[in-house]
């Protein structure tokens, strides 16, 4: 098995290159940050998942509709949505290397740096730095409340399950001390660690900037004439599309409750600080599900889509204790929202959000309507009420889902070589359903007819819609070693008992086991095995 952690990681990000599943956008130019361009493989694997994810969340359902929304819609739709006045974070740049920080990742940065020092610093003054940023939910008034505490603490320290443990010292004096990731702190201490979070930058120790509010939306321009008329978004995710069009979907389609409607489509954020491979990145492609029923029916909804898609990513690969469910606490809550769970995978570089469920309860319908003046409830016709419904929204990244299943998919092992020696390989064990290619077909030389009867094979599959791929360069032991990192489930050799019996050798990635079938079976042997 492979190790964890950034040698994992590295390892992961060479064979993505040297095998053509990611590259950087742009490298020939020194590149961009937070933009990455997907190779030969790499996009059989993006298209796999999506393919997958349409074909079980709307082919296979009778209560689901699909949809693909423009990428730019009116800016009015990023009002209603609150993406145009509150889509921002704290930004600051250092005055000597111009390198750009968000305010809050500072916090973060320093938190552990800092040494013991006293401080008498009020809760309300924490409000002054964090005033603002829709990444806090904080109330900035003398009144705070331990609760309050424990928002800081999770989100300073990237431990949601961290909790403020508040009780007097030993010597009785009454002072109150925090307990996070197993040491203690003292609250005035934690307090002055925020307030002295900013001070400096972390890179060369320049003075910093005030902070000051950025929007993460790209701006553009539509049509000929650069002003404020003109001025539309890339969208920043694709939610906003289905809501906009929630009522011709309904009107058109002439569905009933409960149903929802499903996308996948491109999503744009101008992060300030694009990090961890294609986790985070400047552009990418979201899954989303916008599920649209009865309010007393929402609860029960939520309960099933989370454990519905928790259970897909299981049946996909991601098989290990490294994927989790976690139920949002009441304090993680964003203000729309009666319930949220997060599908979370414990990647080389810690534990990340891959898909996101919640019950955003009326809130996206009520303020589309009340900015299009336009009536968006629903007409039931056996109970003759009429309502706005309530929405469960299964949301997940398609870059952040191919990483994990390339994450989960390296293994280090043994095999043998063409002269049974065994060597250490490389091997993708990605879920067949998924791999890039279904097959690959080799001839054991390149003489008497085996590349002809090979080329039959591999035509024969092809021509059947399963990725084939042809190889006869190279010793046979080389040409496994090629597919095994490419993530291949099956190859395929033809050797010289195929010109006496017609049978052919056909390999299993993972387990390595062979078994000898007739070359006319291996197109039935390897549908059977898809999944």
């Amino acid at each position: 098995m492979a190790e964890n952690g950034n040698g994992l990681m590295e390892k992961l990000v060479a064979l993505c290159k040297r095998r053509g599943f990611i590259f950087q956008s742009s490298e020939i130019y020194g590149g961009i940050n937070g933009f990455w361009d997907y190779g030969p493989l790499g996009v059989e694997l993006k298209r796999n998942i999506k393919a997958a994810w349409w074909e079980d969340i709307v082919r296979k359902r009778d209560d689901m509709l699909g949809l693909d929304a423009a990428i730019i819609m009116n800016p009015r739709v990023w009002e209603a949505s609150g993406h145009v006045g509150g889509f921002s974070d704290p930004m600051v740049d250092c005055r000597q290397c111009k390198a750009r920080f968000r305010a809050d990742m500072l916090i973060r940065y320093r938190l552990y740096e800092c040494s013991h020092l006293p401080a008498s610093i009020s809760l309300a003054d924490v409000g002054s730095i964090i005033q603002g940023s829709p990444s806090y939910e904080f109330r900035a008034e003398s009144g705070a409340t331990l609760e309050d505490l424990q928002v800081i603490i999770r989100r300073e320290t990237g431990n949601r399950r961290a909790k403020a443990d508040v009780r007097p010292r030993d010597d009785g004096f009454g002072e109150r001390f925090v307990e996070i990731g197993g040491k203690e702190y003292y609250i005035s201490d934690f307090i002055e660690r925020i307030l002295k979070a900013g001070e400096h930058c972390p890179k060369c120790g320049g003075e910093l900037t005030e902070p000051r509010q950025f929007n993460l939306m790209f701006q553009r321009y539509v049509g000929g004439v650069h002003d404020d008329s003109a001025i539309a978004y890339l969208r920043p995710e694709t939610a906003q599309g289905i809501f906009a069009d929630y009522k011709n979907v309904l009107d058109s389609s002439r569905v009933k409750l409960p149903f929802g409607i499903a996308q996948i489509g491109k999503a744009f954020r101008n992060e300030i600080n694009p990090r961890n491979y294609t986790f985070r990145s400047r552009e990418f492609e979201q899954m989303e599900i916008e599920f649209f029923c009865r309010p007393d029916e929402a609860a029960r909804w939520y309960e099933y889509w989370r454990d519905a898609r928790f259970q897909w990513y299981v049946d996909h690969g991601l098989t290990s204790s490294k994927l989790r469910l976690r139920d949002h606490e009441a304090d993680e809550l964003a203000h729309y929202a009666a319930s949220c769970a997060d599908i979370e995978y414990a990647f080389p570089f810690g534990i990340s959000e891959l898909e996101g469920i919640a019950n955003r309860t009326d809130f996206d319908l009520r303020q589309h309507q009340e900015y299009s003046g336009r009536d968006l409830t629903y007409f039931d016709d056996e109970t003759k009420e009429r309502f706005l419904p309530y929405v469960i929204e299964p949301s997940g990244g398609v870059d952040r889902t191919a990483l994990a299943i390339l994450c989960e998919a390296y293994s280090e092992d043994e095999a043998p070589d063409e002269n049974g020696v065994m060597q250490q390989r490389v091997v993708m064990k990605l879920h067949p359903r998924l791999a890039p290619t279904k097959v690959a077909v080799f001839p054991l030389v390149k003489k008497e007819g085996m590349p002809e009867i090979a080329t039959e094979v591999h035509e024969q599959v092809k021509s059947a819609g399963i990725v084939s791929f042809y190889d006869e360069k190279g010793a046979v032991g080389r040409r496994y070693r090629r597919q095994d990192e490419a993530g291949t489930p099956f190859c395929v050799t033809v050797d010289g008992q195929t010109l006496q019996d017609g049978t052919v050798t056909i390999r299993d990635r993972d387990t390595l086991a062979q078994e000898r079938i007739s070359k006319d079976e291996v197109l039935a042997y390897v549908r059977d095995r898809l999944g």
